[in-house]
């Protein structure tokens, strides 16, 4: 899909030219110490019915996954630009809703003018001293930056300039396009200006289908990077053939393939050549290993063949 097009059908977001700027300075930086860098896409995109939105499609994802991943970029020593949706799970974040530290964490008292101290058990929140001094670690590093999004038409301007900040990588750049992005929806010059109502009885939609981008990502974006993108079914008949397919259109180098019921326990990696499967045991659930701990592991593998390959 030409820029041209992507102008046309979904209207620049404010402050997309600001953040890619902000995109390609982090790239360049990174770029320049030698370190690889990987785009993490997280959660699912909104599509609005209206030009002034009350209504909305959206869908399930919560953004787990793309959070857990940056987090195990990270330690894999990549640079992470992080693409998520608003509200959805933030890296070092997610395993602590606000529910949790709210009823953890107490003022220890007065403390010096302009600082607040506070204080928890160690046991009422497990792990979170280790994922805040994580996440303050990679911020001070300079290795993390994250980059919002809400609806269909923010992800795919900033996809694209994010795509732009790390071609000059070449293959040092990753791409890992975790999020859940709208199969579907509604031209601006189609929408209603103002809500819907529901007093002019049932409600019937007709939508576009959102072009694929993963075709000009890796025919022009960013031809040679090293791209992953997902494929999730409800129907395991069909998710390894629906993988495949996906490689032989785009000609990517990786589909990771899952099954909504067993997402978080078990994926295959599939290439032209092979099919990798990771499962987690029981021993290892219960230990709190993550499965994209072992996406990341597989893939960071394959990654460095591809870079040697390239070079």
């Amino acid at each position: 899909m030409a820029e041209v097009d992507l102008v046309a059908e979904f209207p620049q977001p404010a402050g997309a030219a600001r953040w890619a700027e902000v995109m390609a300075r982090f790239a360049a930086r990174l770029g320049e110490q030698g370190r690889r860098v990987v785009l993490v896409t997280s959660g699912g995109t909104k599509v609005p019915l209206e030009a002034r939105p009350v209504r909305f499609l959206d869908n399930f994802s919560s953004g787990r996954r793309g959070a857990a991943s940056a987090e195990a970029f990270l330690a894999a020593g990549y640079g992470v630009l992080f693409l998520y949706r608003a509200r959805s799970a933030f890296p070092f974040a997610h395993r602590f809703p606000p529910q949790t530290w709210l009823a953890a964490l107490r003022p220890s008292g007065p403390g010096p003018s302009g600082l607040l101290s506070l204080e928890a058990e160690e046991n009422a929140l497990p792990g979170f001293a280790a994922a805040l001094r994580s996440y303050q670690e990679a911020a001070a590093a300079g290795t993390f930056l994250a980059v919002e999004f809400t609806t269909l038409a923010d992800y795919l301007h900033l996809l694209q300039a994010a795509a732009q900040a790390l071609n000059p990588l070449g293959p040092s750049a990753m791409f890992y396009l975790a999020a859940a992005v709208s199969d579907f929806y509604v031209p601006v010059s189609e929408m209603p200006q103002h809500k819907i109502q529901s007093s002019g009885g049932p409600l019937q939609i007709t939508m576009k289908m959102v072009p694929k981008m993963l075709s000009p990502l890796v025919k022009d974006w960013a031809p040679k990077a090293f791209i992953i993108s997902f494929k999730l079914e409800t129907d395991p008949s069909i998710v390894i053939e629906r993988a495949r397919n996906a490689l032989e259109i785009y000609r990517h180098q990786v589909v990771v393939a899952n099954i909504l019921e067993s997402r978080r326990s078990f994926v295959v990696i599939i290439t032209k050549d092979s099919e990798t499967k990771l499962l987690l045991s029981e021993e290892e659930v219960e230990r709190g290993i993550e499965i994209e701990e072992k996406i990341v592991g597989d893939l960071q593998s394959r990654h460095t063949a591809f870079i040697h390959d390239k070079n």
